[in-house]
């Protein structure tokens, strides 16, 4: 078993005070190179195409191909071959695609690390670390690169991605880091000892690289879908075969008209229409802050019912400003403009000192700092802690400087259960944390606890300092956070996100409930949730540890839109998502701790923040934010919907044209085979390449409707009764009457009635030519009527999906050529059609745009239009 660390570390150049020289960095970059790892390795693109020639389809029609061969059939064989090969092709380039587009998407998530260098913290890009740089390690890290430990204060390891160990490791200093674990708890530091392909995580990833990706659920769906229509199909194909038999046909007719069925049944382009669709929906998504770790959350997006977000950074702005102050002595306000360097203070001169003791005590307990770049604030670490530096340079304080001439000899670092953390700087122990968790540890009070209630009730997150002398410390911080003199409170402002009250107004449109979860105290929750809108008069408020054990009676208590709980664990996340998805809720949970993990995973879609998240969280996630705004949650379910939308409306698409197609041969077989195939195998083949890849795909690039949330999302199926009504039981049975009229309108025209047989020739040519004509006239009409299930095509603008302008053109090109180019024409059987059946056949798209407007005006009596 791989060990998580070792007794003897690796050697690596000891780091130099104050960290690496940039000239330092130049150089062991160059020597070392970038730190990446290696290069998955790469399936040769001769087997990826060889993949799609050999699937379960391919191999069906290579078969009947070479059947056709040997029939005497050899025009046929070499067209279904064409076919086989043209949609091979055409799958590959959508899967390389959509593969591209996620390694693109990954990129947008960079890996960043703290490091020192010339003296100073700066986060840099993990690509960028170099042995002998210094790493400041903190809770929620991922460590990039294999690290001897310097420092350490309650540090615990998640080795599990390369022991499979669930314990944690607690590391002294002296001991192994390795590149791809995660630092669950405490603080520490250590020096680089390898980077890139030199460490142990390059050398198992060279072995796992060699493994193959397993098909994600959507994907298994789509292919047991994709495998039942297929069997069907082919089952289909051998009833008409012996149908074909009894009725007296030779066996090689009989053999024709069976493989027509089959091919009419088959959607060639069905997976990579879906792929298509997904990596659009992807890609829509990234271009609107939200980034799709796996392909199929698109779709699962798009089913959300229940969403439990966070508050700080997702419904505030996540740019925190200490703006009251209350100590024992006296008071202070700080009227501040902006995010900035504007500000006001107000305080008594007698209080002062007093403040100016508490800023420098909460500075010492923060690891987060704030730098000016120019006129703008850039934090670096957590922006609570960065509002607190802040404060106290406002005061003319240096916290740095402090740090340098009194330097910090013990941490207890934060732990959410506690709620509070503490350092020892010379003589004195100084805690921060949360009011309710220092109180209840300090001698006096006073009147403090009306001072936590005001601000609270503002909207403020309140701090509250505490210190105490630290002779007689034991080694635990329960035993040495005790007997502690109140200091201060601080209330520390985070104004709402603009835009948020409207998102969360969309959401409640869309039928989807939102709930606060957020580990801040109930009333600063309560009040920033009223302020945006999401808590109603009648939710409830309620504390973590109030929430019932059993997760039926959870489930029922917060089961209600506009629900406010703070004070929440990550373990109370972990069962408000299991709650919440036995009461059949589709749940998307927010979360940015290491901690948050377990939920993250346990939701229907996790959710992590781009920004202020912890790599933990990120890699447990389904969607990352890299804004951490709410409203872009909002904008991916849009995305999400309208994802699975598209997927209906292509199928929908692809099922009217195999109504149109079967329907030649249930009317040959009806008729005894004495009514002729109004469309051949050939044509049904041209068909498929002409009207069903490129609309299809179009359809699959629908834009978002405006209406997408104004009413609960779909359920069910892909498939379900309204795709198979509007297929079957509509536009494709209208299709294929104008098919079936236009092609006897022929022969009307020409001097055929009713009894007489059916002549051959010329006439069974353009009869054939203006069912063909037909057809393809009725697909227009129906990839416009397909582009809504509820909506008139002339409501949702003509030209609004240009994708589909496209395709309709090169549809219409396409008709031209197959019927007008004469050798091509008779090679597939058919003709250009009299004046009759041109006119017939034009009739096909009025007749589905008519069709499809009088079911959707019924529709429209019993549900809203989407």
């Amino acid at each position: 078993m791989l060990q998580p660390h070792a007794s003897a570390p690796s050697p690596a150049p000891q780091p130099p005070p104050g960290g690496l020289t940039s000239g330092q960095v130049s150089a062991r970059l160059g020597q070392f190179g970038p730190n990446i790892l290696p290069s998955k390795r790469t399936v040769p693109v001769w087997r990826h195409i060889l993949a799609q020639l050999v699937h379960f389809f391919a191999i069906m029609l290579w078969i009947a191909g070479g059947l056709a061969i040997l029939a005497g059939m050899p025009q046929l064989g070499i067209a279904i071959f064409v076919v086989i090969l043209l949609n091979g092709l055409f799958a590959f380039i959508q899967e390389h695609r959509a593969e591209r587009t996620s390694e693109r998407l990954r990129d947008l998530l960079p890996r960043r690390t703290l490091v020192v260098r010339e003296g100073i913290p700066v986060e840099i890009e993990a690509v960028g670390l170099v042995p002998g740089d210094v790493v400041l390690l903190r809770a929620g890290d991922r460590i990039s690169a294999d690290l001897r430990l310097l420092e350490q204060h309650g540090l615990s390891i998640d080795t599990s991605t390369l022991t499979g160990e669930s314990v944690p490791s607690v590391l002294q200093e002296g001991d192994s880091l390795f590149a791809g674990t995660f630092v669950l708890e405490g603080e520490g530091n250590g020096v680089v000892t390898a980077t890139g392909v030199t460490t142990r995580l390059a050398r198992i990833a060279q072995i796992s690289y060699s493994g193959l990706r397993p098909q994600s659920p959507l994907a298994v769906e789509l292919d047991r879908v994709v495998r039942i229509i297929a069997l069907v199909a082919l089952g289909v194909g051998i009833l008409f075969l012996a149908i074909a038999v009894l009725v007296g046909i030779r066996l090689t007719d009989g053999f024709l008209f069976a493989l027509g069925v089959t091919v009419a049944l088959v959607p060639e382009g069905l997976l990579p229409t879906v792929t298509l669709s997904l990596a659009m929906g992807a890609q829509r998504m990234a271009s609107r802050h939200a980034l799709v770790r796996r392909l199929e959350s698109v779709e699962t997006l798009g089913s959300t019912t229940f969403i439990c977000t966070d508050k700080t950074g997702t419904l505030t702005r996540n740019e925190m400003s200490v703006v009251e102050v209350w100590t024992p002595i006296g008071s202070a306000t700080i009227e501040v403009t902006g995010y900035e360097s504007k500000y006001l203070l107000h305080v008594d001169q007698s209080a002062l000192p007093a403040v100016r003791e508490l800023a420098m005590a909460a500075a010492r307990c923060s690891r987060g700092r704030a730098i000016w770049n120019g006129e703008h604030r850039v934090v670096q670490g957590d922006p609570l802690e960065a509002a607190v530096d802040t404060f106290a340079r406002r005061l003319k304080l240096d916290p740095a400087a402090e740090e340098h001439a009194h330097p910090i000899t013990k941490r207890f670092p934060f732990d959410p259960r506690r709620r509070r953390m503490s350092v020892v700087v010379g003589d004195r122990l100084i805690v921060k944390g949360a009011p309710e968790s220092i109180l209840v540890r300090c001698n006096a009070q006073g009147d403090a606890e009306q001072e936590v209630k005001r601000m609270t009730e503002r909207g403020l997150r309140v701090l509250a300092v505490a210190s105490r002398p630290a002779s007689q410390m034991g080694e635990a911080s329960d035993d040495v956070e005790v007997e502690l003199e109140l200091l201060g409170i601080l209330g520390i402002e985070d104004p709402p996100r603009f835009g948020v009250a409207t998102s969360i107004a969309a959401c409640r449109q869309g039928g989807i409930r939102v709930a606060m979860v957020t580990g801040d105290h109930i009333e600063t929750a309560r009040a920033i949730a009223k302020e945006v809108g999401l808590w109603k008069s009648d939710a409830p408020v309620l504390k973590g540890c109030d929430l019932p054990q059993d997760e039926d009676l959870l489930g029922a208590l917060i089961d209600r839109d506009g629900t406010v709980i703070g004070r929440v664990t990550p373990e109370d996340k972990l069962r408000i998502a299991r709650a919440l998805q036995k009461r059949r809720h589709v749940v998307a949970m927010t979360g940015d701790g290491v901690n948050d993990a377990p939920a993250l995973q346990a939701a229907d879609i996790g959710i992590a923040m781009g920004c202020s998240g912890t790599d933990v969280a990120r890699e447990a996630a389904d969607l990352v934010l890299l804004d951490d705004n709410f409203a872009t949650i909002v904008a991916a379910i849009e995305q999400g919907r309208t994802t699975f939308a598209n997927m209906r409306r292509f199928l929908t698409y692809h099922l009217t044209d195999n109504v149109a197609e079967l329907t030649p041969f249930v009317v040959w077989a009806l008729s005894g085979g004495r009514f002729p195939l109004a469309l051949g195998v050939l044509q049904v083949l041209s068909l498929d390449i002409g009207t069903d890849i490129l609309p299809a795909l179009a359809l699959g690039a629908e834009p978002p409707s405006l209406r997408v949330l104004r009413e609960p999302p779909e359920g069910g199926h892909l498939l379900d009764k309204s795709v198979l009504f509007r297929a079957f039981a509509l536009l494709g049975p209208v299709e294929s009457l104008v098919e079936i009229a236009a092609f006897l309108g022929v022969y009307v025209a020409m001097g055929w009635h009713l009894g007489s047989p059916f002549p051959g020739g010329k006439a069974l040519l353009a009869a054939s030519g203006a069912a063909f004509f037909a057809v393809v006239i009725g697909q227009l009409a129906n990839a416009f009527a397909c582009r809504s299930a509820t909506r008139w095509p002339g409501t949702l603008g003509w030209s609004t999906n240009r994708f589909l302008l496209v395709a309709v053109t090169v549809e219409m090109l396409l008709l031209g050529v197959f019927l007008f180019v004469r050798p091509l024409a008779l090679l597939l059987g058919q003709a250009p059609p009299n004046k009759t059946g041109f006119l017939i056949g034009m009739l096909a798209f009025p007749a589905v745009l008519f069709a499809d407007a009088i079911q959707k005006r019924w529709k429209a009596r019993y549900t809203p239009a989407r």
